[in-house]
């Protein structure tokens, strides 16, 4: 029991270290319901955000920018979370 109870431990505090490490996200409206945000969605939040800017957290260019590359944006300091 000893032998599976200390990894099942140790993993499930790495499992909660990387779930605390996201960044928290602002409410940002989803308008059309697509999971992801257009560069008019961030502006609601962001409403400087210039298109160059957004090109540059659109990570795979598909035109919009998912939760995960949002949060890559806060996390390295790209963009700040409004108070």
């Amino acid at each position: 029991m000893k032998k599976i109870f200390m990894p099942l431990i140790v993993g499930l505090g790495l499992f909660a270290g990387l779930a605390s490490a996201q960044a928290t996200l602002p409410d940002i409206a989803d308008s059309d319901g697509s999971g992801a945000w257009s560069l008019m969605e961030l502006q609601t939040v962001w409403p400087d955000m210039s298109e160059e800017v957004f090109a540059t957290l659109d990570l795979d260019a598909n035109g919009s920018v998912d939760p995960s590359e949002l949060s890559a944006a806060i996390e390295a300091g790209t963009l700040n979370v409004p108070a």
